[in-house]
């Protein structure tokens, strides 16, 4: 994946994947993005400063804050087997 992502950076310029403006490409890795800063993954230079752009996007802000209320329980799902 990294490798995938310093392909598109030496192709179109960042600082996003196909330039200057996020694009589907962008929403595309942002769930990734999240898993790499959950697991504390180690990235290098270029593939931090990509995931600190996609986590200051406004989208994933409102993202972040939506699932910060959420319930850590759903009743609907709480069922026996």
């Amino acid at each position: 994946m990294l490798a995938i992502w310093k392909e598109c950076f030496g192709a179109y310029g960042g600082p996003f994947l196909f330039g200057k403006q996020p694009c589907v490409a962008d929403a595309m890795y942002a769930p990734v993005v999240t898993r790499f800063l959950t697991y504390d993954v180690a990235l290098d230079k270029a593939s931090q400063a990509y995931c600190k752009r996609i986590t200051e996007l406004p989208a994933m802000k409102e993202w972040f804050a939506a699932a910060k209320q959420e319930p850590d329980e759903i009743d609907e799902l709480d069922a026996e087997f």
